[in-house]
């Protein structure tokens, strides 16, 4: 079972509330989002009871992209407690997506 947890307008607030999160702002039509979807999945299974780590479609919570000011995909923000901690435009190796992570455990 993927630790993965897919985001929308339902459940966004609820699930950044506590703790921390890293949230990938993609789309199924963006080349490198889908280049780094793998290493989104291996971070779900390294940070697993630890962290939570969460995709956002841009095009289907269109609300969500505009209210973090998302205006290039892949975007990837880190969240504490739902205040963005850290904000990372464009694709980046795991172990800078980890390190960003960790440095707000």
């Amino acid at each position: 079972m993927s630790n993965l947890i897919t985001l929308n307008s339902e459940n966004f607030d609820r699930e950044l509330a506590n703790g921390t999160a890293l949230v990938d702002f993609w789309a199924p039509w963006c080349g490198p989002c889908r280049m780094i979807g793998p290493i989104i999945d291996d971070l779900a299974e390294d940070f697993a009871g630890k962290a939570k780590i969460c995709k956002l479609n841009v095009d289907e919570s269109k609300e969500i992209a505009a209210r973090y000011d998302v205006m290039t995909i892949p975007t990837i923000l880190v969240f504490k407690d739902s205040v963005e901690v850290e904000r990372i435009v464009g694709g980046r190796p795991k172990n800078k997506l980890a390190d960003a992570v960790t440095k707000n455990l």
